[in-house]
């Protein structure tokens, strides 16, 4: 008998074929059988009747590696099982929670603290001890781990710019190798941020090696996606011919004179893979994003970690450097040499594009969701003095939002492209206000940018946010629905899904998800969350 029958489906399967009606049996964590199915055969029945039926949608894109070592991680991320998701792509943009050593350990606390909530209690060094942590706790979500390329180098070098000598190259490597034998699914870079930034494309090219090796996957949180764009994709061109797969994480373009980068960069996307390159990309579907409120600063003023940073804006005639720098530098190719810049945020976009998300400390709340401008006026500062002053006295630990990427043309050029998947890339820890994304990425593109803009089908909605990221991370049975996949599953009202969030009121639940499965276990039906089950697992890479 089975465990679970779903009857009288729409059925879209996740391969982009064309829906058809049907009744789909589980058992235990797997699908069984799907067509038609008598109802006498099952412990458990939905009726899914007028609704689609569909794999659990997937996020490749996120950055919940502490945030899963903690108890409340279910309460924390219930948005995301809000909006179907059913596995997580974690240690994105170059930083993940392994491997850490006991000297790199302040560095990696300083640079993960505000994208998580709590206190971890970074007992683990390894890869493998970190995904056994999640194994023995349990997790709400599938989880699929990246290395994060900076992790790996901080584990190494610490945070010196500079090229690597062959050594240490070569542990690199090896910590690399190791990772992926534990069960890493591939490499992910953030070369806008330390230690990314400080990274050649010949140490970059290296490492891809490796992973092409292991069949593993490349992501990366390119060099710039403004003054740098076309050279940053082309960047990932001559890392793809390694014979690595090579996933462009959240393509965009910041500031309004560059949003028309993004029709060159598909461009040279497509002529690479007409070469037999295997390059593709994924979208936030929002035009604007979220990061570190330090990313603002050039490479030279990060150099030592947060605590430099700060000493640094301390210092009146260095803190005068940083802000020439900020106002007047223009990112060249190649950025990673001494002096240069691989995207100004405040060249690209501008102050009045910049403005605050959370603050750790919870201190000047009256601050949260205003820009930069804003602020400066009512304090009568010049914005980067705003940010310098918050930075300092928050000891770097900021998140702040950035305005005007890529422009809705440009955006959903990019998502009804055929190379393109979904992703939100937001944080939640709790504090602030967190981005849109968090609660309504998969809807939207679904009922926003599908149903109501007719971007696409609704079968080519569902395969952007299923097989299409399983396959990019490298993920075995899962984001298609057929006998022998792992039953997770997402059922939602076609007619009805959609976003509710918005970014003046973010932390609104999207409309139309009605039941979502993981490995076989009902979670989540008719706006009911059961948090207790804990029914992910901590996917490894074979």
């Amino acid at each position: 008998m089975y465990t679970l029958l779903i009857k009288n489906g729409i059925i879209i399967d996740g391969t982009g074929n064309p829906w058809f009606r049907g009744d789909v049996a589980i058992e235990g964590d797997t699908i069984k059988k799907i067509g038609k199915i008598p109802a006498e055969s099952a412990e458990k029945i939905i009726d899914a009747k007028g609704l689609a039926v569909s794999p659990g949608f997937i996020d490749p894109h996120t950055h919940f590696d502490l945030t899963l070592t903690l108890p409340n991680h279910t309460d924390l991320l219930e948005p995301y099982i809000r909006q179907g998701v059913t596995t997580f792509g974690i240690g994105n943009c170059g930083m993940s929670a392994a491997p850490v050593t006991d000297e790199s350990l302040d560095l990696m606390k300083g640079y993960l603290a505000l994208i998580t909530a709590g206190t971890p209690s970074w007992s683990w060094r390894s890869m493998g001890d970190y995904l056994n942590l999640l194994d023995k706790q349990g997790v709400a979500f599938n989880v699929a781990a990246l290395v994060g390329q900076g992790a790996i180098r901080f584990s190494v070098m610490g945070a010196k710019a500079g090229k690597p000598s062959r050594e240490e190259m070569e542990e690199m490597k090896a910590l690399l190798r190791r990772s992926l034998e534990e069960g890493a699914f591939g490499m992910s870079t953030g070369l806008v941020y330390p230690p990314g930034m400080w990274t050649s494309t010949d140490e970059l090219v290296e490492l891809a090696k490796v992973l092409a090796e292991y069949g593993a996957v490349y992501t990366s949180h390119v060099r710039g996606s403004s003054e740098t764009g076309i050279d940053s994709e082309k960047e990932l061109v001559t890392i793809a011919k390694t014979g690595v797969r090579v996933q462009h994480s959240h393509h965009e373009a910041f500031g309004e004179k560059f949003w028309g980068n993004v029709y060159e960069t598909v461009r040279i996307d497509e002529e690479a893979r007409r070469e037999g390159l295997d390059i593709a990309y994924d979208v936030i579907p929002y035009t604007y994003v979220n990061t570190y409120l330090t990313a603002i600063f050039p490479p030279w003023a990060l150099e030592g970690g947060m605590p430099k940073l700060v000493e640094r804006l301390k210092d009146p005639e260095t803190r005068a450097k940083i802000k020439k720098d900020v106002t007047e530098l223009i990112p060249i190719w190649p950025p990673w040499e001494p002096g240069r810049w691989p995207h100004n945020l405040v060249e690209a976009g501008g102050w009045e594009n910049i403005g605050i998300l959370s603050i750790p400390s919870g201190r000047k709340r009256d601050w949260i969701g205003k820009t930069l401008v804003e602020i400066g006026k009512k304090l009568k500062k010049d914005p980067f003095d705003v940010a310098a002053d918050l930075i300092v006295e928050e000891g770097g630990g900021v998140m702040a939002f950035y305005l005007g990427v890529t422009g809705d043309r440009g955006l959903k050029f990019l998502l009804s492209h055929p190379l393109a998947s979904g992703n939100s890339d937001a944080i939640l820890t709790g504090t602030g206000v967190p981005h849109a994304a968090a609660y309504g990425t998969y809807p939207r593109i679904i009922g926003y940018y599908g149903r109501e803009l007719g971007l696409y089908s609704l079968e080519e909605a569902v395969r952007k946010v299923t097989s299409s990221p399983a396959r990019r991370l490298g993920l075995e049975r899962r984001g298609i629905l057929e006998a022998g996949m792992y039953a997770d599953i997402t059922v939602f009202d076609p007619k009805r899904i959609i976003d509710k969030a918005s970014m003046k009121k973010p932390a609104q639940y999207p409309e139309g998800i009605e039941y979502v499965i993981i490995n076989g276990q009902l979670v989540f039906e008719k706006g009911k969350y059961y948090k207790k089950l804990r029914a992910g697992k901590v996917l490894r890479r074979t």
